[in-house]
């Protein structure tokens, strides 16, 4: 149970499930439970379990490789992969919260179940463009001043004051988060 984490792939009665919220609780005087919300990576269907503390899950059995992420099409994500140079299409359901990040042109990891490809996976950290940021607004600056900006994927998040428009980001793609500020050597 300690295992089912935030984002895990779980082969759940057959199929890949992508864990997207957890709930641990503690039944007064007996053992602990995992309240889990888990998603279908084939079907896009969201379901719960609840899991007991001795309960035995698998990591689903994925294949991983390289494809280059190409365009946007309606709700579909079309892609290439690396080896074979075939073209295929993924829903934005299936990727899911981390399609804030990609671009176009990039290499992602695509996860495959029995051959078919299910969603993808990013590093932790990408480097993004900043297309939108109102400028810094001086004054009560006492605590952490923060202003929203868009990048080029059409993301919106908080960012210090001194970011501008045209600038490269750090953002991690597990949070959503700014990090800092992309070093300006490796533009």
């Amino acid at each position: 149970m300690s295992d089912i984490k935030l984002g895990k792939v779980l082969d759940f009665e057959g199929a890949p499930f992508r864990v997207i919220s957890t709930d641990h609780l503690q039944m007064g005087r007996g053992s602990a439970v995992l309240r889990t919300k888990l998603k279908n990576l084939i079907t896009g269907s969201v379901r719960e379990h609840t899991f007991k503390g001795g309960d035995k899950i698998e990591e689903a059995d994925l294949t991983r490789t390289k494809a280059n992420f190409l365009y946007i099409e309606g709700s579909q994500y079309q892609f290439m992969d690396n080896e074979s140079y075939e073209q295929f299409a993924l829903e934005a359901e299936a990727i899911g919260e981390i399609s804030n990040f990609v671009k176009e042109g990039e290499d992602v990891e695509v996860m495959s179940f029995n051959g078919r490809p299910v969603t993808i996976s990013l590093p932790p950290k990408v480097t993004l463009t900043v297309v939108e940021a109102p400028p810094g607004v001086k004054g009560d600056t006492a605590g952490n001043a923060t202003k929203r900006v868009r990048l080029g994927t059409g993301y919106e998040l908080p960012v210090p004051l001194f970011i501008k428009q045209d600038e490269q980001i750090i953002v991690n793609t597990e949070t959503g988060e700014y990090v800092e500020r992309a070093n300006k050597s490796s533009n």
